[in-house]
């Protein structure tokens, strides 16, 4: 084992964990908003969120084949599609909640559950016709911004591009800003008098369908975002890109306690570092017996035993009280 190449690596290893666990924080967001209004896991915000990503990629390629994408400043090209893509995620996710899940709200639990699966298949299938259609290709590649390449050294042995700085940032300000709506703002009063008791938030004056509706509109304009920073970050999407992140985000919700949004944080964090460092030191510490391969196992292993000796999660699951 060399103990000079393990240490070496740690501080890439470090910042690329950070860089991933950021990414399950976000799209964990919108699993986090809606579990902690209705206790409901949307398992179609992983279509959602790759919607962002789509939107995202559309709007580059309109840009690059009218040749003005590099006469426009980068900051102004990203926070357009960063708008866009939240704009559209999210009003698909107010649209999934009005068609598929607010007929099905007071229906036992696994019919809402089975609907959303099936929401999740349908989003898949829409996305793979619209772009067979309109591009004949569904596997899209953004066009890149050649300043976001840009790589900084930050260690003699360690660099660090823009995107990877933009997508850090990005995902701290987004994070403190829903943080601070939800406990800051008379709309997050309102979203957690639902979450706490919707007929009692009913006979207060608050319009409970409303406020649902707001929540999915936040949670996948939160999904929408993380689409497109992860197009920019990664490069390559298909309609099938989003299942895997997904699944990750709603492990790391699990992980730090669904339906809290700083455990959405930690427990992102806390999954993107374990993959990271499974995935570069499995090989190395093994001998070459396991690789990167298994970076999800290890990563799975590690997140069923802290649910067996923490069941709600690292900060706490955040459910409604009953009396």
């Amino acid at each position: 084992m060399d103990l000079e190449l393990l240490v070496g690596i740690f501080p890439q290893v470090l910042l690329d964990g950070i860089l991933l666990g950021f990414m399950y924080a976000l799209i964990a967001l919108g699993y986090t908003m809606v579990y902690g209004v209705l206790e409901f896991i949307n398992f179609a915000h992983s279509e959602i969120f790759i919607v962002g990503a789509f939107v995202g990629v559309e709007i580059l390629l309109g840009l690059k084949s009218a040749g003005v994408l590099d006469s426009v400043p980068w900051v102004l090209v990203l926070l357009l599609i960063l708008v866009a893509g939240m704009l559209a995620s999210g009003v698909l996710a107010v649209s999934v909640e009005r068609i598929a899940y607010r007929p099905l709200r007071h229906a036992p639990r696994l019919i809402p559950l089975i609907s959303a699966i099936g929401v999740s298949f349908f989003l898949q299938d829409a996305i793979r016709l619209f772009e067979s259609i309109w591009r004949n290709a569904f596997n899209l590649v953004y066009p890149t911004l050649d300043v976001l390449n840009h790589r900084y050294d930050l260690t003699a042995t360690v660099d660090v591009p823009l995107k990877s700085l933009v997508v850090i940032v990005a995902a701290l300000l987004m994070l403190w800003g829903l943080w601070a709506l939800v406990n800051r703002t008379k709309i997050g009063t309102a979203i957690r008098a639902v979450a706490e008791d919707q007929a009692a938030a009913s006979l207060m004056g608050i319009n409970v369908n409303r406020i649902i509706s707001l929540t999915f509109l936040i949670g996948g304009a939160m999904g929408g975002a993380a689409g497109v920073l992860f197009g920019v970050q990664y490069g390559l999407i298909n309609p099938y890109t989003g299942f895997i992140p997904g699944l990750k985000a709603f492990t790391a919700a699990v992980l730090g306690g669904i339906g809290n949004i700083p455990g959405a944080m930690v427990g992102g964090l806390v999954l993107g570092l374990l993959e990271a460092f499974a995935a570069s030191y499995l090989s190395l510490l093994t001998g070459g017996a396991f690789g990167a391969e298994y970076k999800d196992i290890f990563a799975f292993s590690a997140l069923i035993l802290i649910l067996i000796f923490r069941p709600k999660g690292l900060l706490g699951e955040v459910v409604r009280e009953r009396a």
